[in-house]
């Protein structure tokens, strides 16, 4: 009875079931299934405190621009202004659509027809590009959400294999011998839903972030067209 007891102690060494020691005690596949899950994560949560400070920076600078385009100032004198910093979101439309406007005055074309078309095309290309910019990297976010998960299945299941083949070669089935194998493949699992789960619920997040701030900038855009288009029509009537 000693002798079970003392093999038993021997088959399961302490601090075994530690995180670290499962890892060091995996098979190699599982290792590199592991070290991939935390890379991913690493990746992932890199790309979502980018993601957070980029949108949050966005909301702002809308916010300053709203309150400057609507207080009352003249379009020449914002246009001045904003054009000489480095302009996201509502701004770079407004920027865009000006120096289209100015564009046509200055090389003096004797007639005004197509440039509110041409305005529309230039602020579309502006929005197309600012909302690629803030969908950017979002794939790898959903990738990881998606595949981690089974890659961490993979490695478990990796890992249950050498453990069965384990079990079969020493032909001992206590469970102080199964135990450190099944703790070893499950840990595989357990980070591949630790890198899914965060990269899901944030690429929803920042997707949704992404459509308001996308419909808040078309909005923009389509009333600045307006004052644009009136302000042509007051310029043909003169």
């Amino acid at each position: 009875m000693n002798t079970e007891v003392l093999q038993t102690a021997l088959a399961v060494p302490a601090g075994s079931f530690s995180v670290l020691s499962l890892f060091w005690q995996a098979h190699i596949v599982v290792k590199l299934v592991m070290i991939g899950l935390i890379i991913a994560s690493i990746w992932c949560w890199a790309i979502i405190f980018d993601k957070w400070m980029l949108f949050a920076r966005l909301r702002r600078q809308m916010d300053r621009f709203e309150n400057v385009f609507w207080s009352g100032q003249s379009l020449e004198q914002l246009f001045a202004e904003v054009s000489q910093k480095p302009t996201n979101g509502m701004s770079a439309l407004f920027v865009s659509a000006m120096k289209e406007w100015k564009r046509t005055y200055e090389s003096g074309a004797k007639t005004m027809q197509g440039l509110s078309s041409r305005i529309d095309r230039v602020m579309d290309v502006t929005l197309a590009r600012e909302v690629d910019r803030m969908e950017r990297r979002l794939l790898v976010l959903a990738t990881v959400g998606s595949a981690a998960p089974f890659i961490g299945l993979f490695g478990t299941v990796w890992g249950i294999m050498t453990s069965f083949q384990a079990i079969a070669a020493s032909k001992n089935t206590n469970l102080a011998v199964v135990a450190p194998g099944i703790a070893e493949a499950l840990l595989a699992t357990a980070l591949g839903l630790l890198a899914a789960i965060p990269a899901v619920m944030f690429y929803n997040k920042f997707a949704s972030q992404t459509s308001r701030l996308a419909t808040r900038m078309e909005g923009f855009a389509d009333e600045f067209a307006a004052i644009l288009s009136r302000q042509l029509d007051e310029k043909a009537a003169a």
